[in-house]
């Protein structure tokens, strides 16, 4: 075995070390400015109770494509991530594909909201924003981009509105909720749902968090904290560091009735690829997705692994179906200097294809 060689004088220069990084790390939080959430700029579309439809400014001169795209974000988290720092933004990659990008934000709800459903959400205020862009392009159909739970969203709006959507793209969607490597999903499948919302009411975003924190705790609750001194040592990391702190606890509740539906629905029935998926009156089938699709996942995604997302080819209704997969985790895909170069400009260029 090979020696360790350890001497006093190691040691106390490693201190020494450490807390000159420490010094300056407080240093540099004591300066850091506020930390914005979003970088490029935006105006307000639309705006129906706590969700705003938002339209993004672009500095390129120069649109590719006619069709809009809408992003539509997860309800669990922030859809900043999508727009985190001036170059790590993947709103900026679509802008600079020539795209026009609108953005749905859910915003915060509270107890008075606790009765919402996901048909509200879906058959409600994502209707409504699709048809204000519609109006306002003069176009019968846009082009939809979803992300995560946002995705899944997505799958199913674009299974009951397909007359009004041109291209899908899924970003870390999940499809298959009950892949034997979803960690997400085992730790789910014997909650009672029921019994927690009756008693709660909306579920704390800040439960959630946690949940999610805990699938890999060494990584997201330790490691990173021991890293954080290094990090925080240059103003400019920290201030990337901060905003990634920001959003990670920036965990929205979630409506009651809605989280009821997703966790029982399609975490523990598995019922979007059953084709069991009741919104309001209406059943979703993925047979019903003929739009082309492109879906995007990460190698790396503990919470959205590849098994719970390469399903959708064998149950969306089109022929016109891609994959695209980064080497990467399920937050990497946004913010890595890797994906910053890939996938929105691959985004782009395939719905300038399809457009």
């Amino acid at each position: 075995m090979p020696t360790i060689n350890i001497t006093p004088d190691k040691v106390i220069q490693e201190i020494m070390d450490f807390n000159q990084k420490l010094g300056k790390s407080f240093e540099n939080l004591l300066n850091a400015e506020e930390i914005t959430t979003g970088v490029t700029l935006k105006e307000i579309i639309y705006q129906e109770d706590r969700t705003i439809l938002y339209r993004f400014k672009s500095d390129n001169s120069e649109r590719k494509n006619s069709i809009p795209v809408l992003i539509v974000y997860a309800l669990v988290n922030r859809p900043y991530m999508a727009d985190i720092q001036e170059d790590r933004s993947t709103i900026r990659g679509l802008l600079n594909a020539g795209l026009d990008v609108y953005l749905i934000d859910w915003g915060y709800p509270d107890p008075a909201d606790q009765g919402l459903t996901m048909d509200d959400y879906i058959n409600g205020y994502l209707d409504r924003c699709v048809d204000v862009i519609r109006k306002r392009h003069g176009v019968e159909k846009i082009n939809m981009l979803g992300i995560c739970q946002g995705g899944t969203f997505s799958l199913c709006y674009s299974a009951l509105h397909a007359d009004k959507i041109k291209n899908l793209v899924t970003m870390v969607t999940p499809v298959d909720f009950q892949t034997p490597d979803n960690l997400l999903s085992r730790w789910v499948q014997n909650v009672d749902v029921d019994l927690l919302v009756d008693t709660m009411g909306n579920i704390p975003g800040e439960m959630l968090n946690w949940t999610f924190l805990s699938l890999k705790p060494y990584r997201l609750m330790g490691q990173k904290y021991l890293d954080m001194v290094d990090a925080l040592e240059d103003p400019k990391s920290a201030k990337n560091f901060l905003r990634m702190e920001k959003w990670i606890f920036d965990s929205p509740d979630q409506a009651g009735e809605t989280f009821r539906q997703f966790t029982k629905d399609f975490y523990q029935g598995n019922k979007l690829i059953k084709g069991e998926v009741q919104l309001g009156d209406q059943t979703v089938s993925l047979k019903n997705i003929t739009m082309p699709v492109l879906n995007i996942y990460a190698l790396q995604d503990h919470l959205v692994p590849p098994s719970a997302s390469t399903p959708l080819k064998t149950y969306v209704g089109t022929s016109d179906y891609e994959e695209l997969a980064f080497k990467g985790g399920h937050i990497g895909i946004y913010v890595s200097g890797k994906a910053q170069q890939t996938i929105p400009a691959a985004i782009g260029e395939w719905l300038n294809k399809h457009s």
